[in-house]
């Protein structure tokens, strides 16, 4: 955001596991609006600075549901982890019609640029989240901007994904719970695609995970957790990620799970996992 960085407004803080859970709004330039995101500062950020863990929630969350419902902070406390949930979308823009569909607009971001009027002034959700909102974790919080890693559920894994994939260098460490990881081959995303990016579909690889793999591998080992019984299956298609990363080399560990829905239950079940995945690459052990 080249070096600007607006202020932040505190809406609440909560003393969580020794740390501090924290609510915070500020003006958005990247959105044209303003943007709502979610902090844990880890008991170690008393200290000093700590590494950086974003998480992208899924469509129809807010900067909420992830902090109420994975139950990550008693383990993010343990391994000295920041997390960083932005929203899943500007709000409350003007738009006609913003609101009105569940897949598309409000709550639905896609973690996108989008190119198309009247979505471009305010949608661009890429930039919020590689840009503008690590300038205000870095100019506002004790973090180790050095150390950054990134991971989300289901459209939140597919931002997660394709965020990682286009700054490979940028991200320690990546995975994804229930990830759309082809989104040009769901008709939930298609629909979003064709009206942030227009009718172009070579446009629309930029921000499909199994086209963009293809071009730049992660290095490191990528951990995708999928229940086996989830109903969105269809739409997220693992197996074409799966034969994606195997056509280009790279490391996958893509775990399929007996049982498991898309809930937040499937979430929290292997939410330790994941953060013991990060801290790997970002602290040098998944232990304190």
């Amino acid at each position: 955001m080249d070096g600007a960085v607006t202020g932040i407004e505190t809406l609440a803080e909560h003393r969580c596991f020794g740390g501090v859970q924290g609510f915070y709004l500020h003006a958005s330039t990247a959105c044209a609006g303003p943007m709502r995101f979610a902090v844990y500062k880890p008991p170690q950020a008393e200290r000093g600075a700590v590494p950086v863990l974003y998480y992208l929630s899924g469509l129809t969350c807010t900067e909420e549901n992830f902090v109420i419902k994975a139950g990550a902070q008693r383990v993010a406390a343990e391994l000295g982890l920041m997390l960083v949930v932005p929203d899943t979308s500007p709000r409350n823009t003007g738009i006609p019609g913003e609101a009105d569909d569940s897949e598309f607009g409000a709550g639905a971001g896609f973690y996108l640029d989008a190119t198309q009027a009247p979505w471009s002034q305010n949608f661009n959700m890429y930039t919020y989240v590689t840009a503008e909102l690590p300038a205000l974790v870095a100019a506002h919080f004790p973090a180790d901007m050095a150390r950054e890693s990134i991971f989300g559920h289901s459209m939140g894994g597919h931002g997660a994904l394709t965020i990682a994939l286009k700054n490979p260098q940028r991200y320690k460490s990546l995975s994804a719970l229930a990830p759309i990881t082809a989104p040009m081959r769901a008709a939930w995303t298609q629909k979003a695609f064709a009206r942030y990016l227009g009718p172009d579909r070579e446009t629309w690889k930029d921000y499909d995970a199994s086209e963009l793999v293809k071009r730049q591998r992660f290095p490191g080992t990528i951990l995708i957790d999928q229940g086996e019984a989830d109903e969105f299956m269809g739409g997220l298609r693992p197996d074409l990620f799966a034969q994606a990363c195997s056509e280009a080399d790279q490391a996958l560990n893509l775990r399929m799970q007996p049982g498991y829905n898309h809930s937040y239950y499937f979430i929290s079940t292997f939410m330790e996992d994941h953060l013991r995945h990060h801290a790997a690459a970002l602290t040098g052990s998944s232990h304190t």
